[in-house]
């Protein structure tokens, strides 16, 4: 059935890391191309490199089970002597994300995830 076609097929892939070039060789049988994938290809082996979290905000917020991310005020640690007991409790409360906070905090915190 494939005797016109070559055994193998060589693809080769560069990407440039830190100031070098890092080129790779693959050899593919014919058989391989036509069988259908089991999975997707994932959105880091695409790209070639890997997208971090932004480690200040994974600090300061948790996700919800709802989707929100939550997290603690500021202004609470000192220096609270001069401000009024009303105040101090709002600071104590949690704090929740607006929509368009979560939003970014997607991108930031999870980026690769469904969300």
């Amino acid at each position: 059935m494939f005797s016109n076609l070559t055994s193998s097929l060589r693809l080769s892939t560069c990407a440039f890391q830190r100031g070098h070039h890092a080129c790779s060789t693959v050899n593919l049988s014919r058989l391989q191309l036509f069988r259908p994938r089991m999975f997707s290809v994932s959105a880091v082996a695409e790209a070639g490199y890997k997208i971090k979290s932004h480690s200040g905000a994974k600090k300061r917020w948790r996700s919800l089970a709802s989707g929100v991310f939550k997290r603690g005020k500021a202004n609470h640690q000192h220096l609270n002597v001069t401000k009024s007991p009303a105040r101090k409790n709002k600071l104590a409360q949690t704090g929740y994300s607006t929509p368009a906070q979560t939003q970014k905090l997607n991108k930031l915190l999870l980026p690769y995830g469904s969300n």
